[in-house]
């Protein structure tokens, strides 16, 4: 699934989803699988929100395919699709080849190494090792 805005300007979450879709992924992926009625009680910990605004949220967030929903009775219960670190690993690697695309391998990767200001020596091996294999299998 890929996320079609990425917000520069912003932070975390906000920079895939709107401010309410990050509060809602936030309180599913923390969480087990939750009916509306408790998505809006946990957020209403931080202020009024209302029940048909939370609905329409998270039935815009299953249409793109974000969260999943099963019936149990009545309940409609919902769930994230993806675990939160799947999902920014997934994000982050569409971002990154859709720079790489645009500005070009070398641009990007020379940009991303230069943004290392302290580098673990640990991730200097594991660079190292992911060279050595890309070599092996060209």
């Amino acid at each position: 699934m890929k996320i079609h805005t990425f917000k520069t300007n912003e932070s975390g979450l906000n920079r895939f989803f709107g401010p309410l879709e990050a509060k809602i992924m936030n309180i599913l992926w923390d969480g087990p699988e939750m009916a509306i009625k408790d998505v809006q009680h946990a957020l209403e910990r931080e202020k009024l929100v209302n029940f048909n605004t939370v609905m329409t949220v998270m039935n815009r967030l299953l249409d793109k395919g974000l969260l999943s929903k099963r019936m149990v009775g009545r309940t409609s219960l919902y769930k994230p699709v993806q675990s939160r670190d799947e999902f920014l690993e997934c994000q982050s690697k569409e971002l990154t080849h859709e720079l790489m695309e645009e500005f070009g391998s070398s641009l990007v990767v020379n940009h991303m190494l230069d943004a290392l200001e302290e580098v673990d020596p640990m991730l200097i091996e594991k660079l190292q090792q992911k060279i050595l294999d890309l070599r092996k299998d060209k």
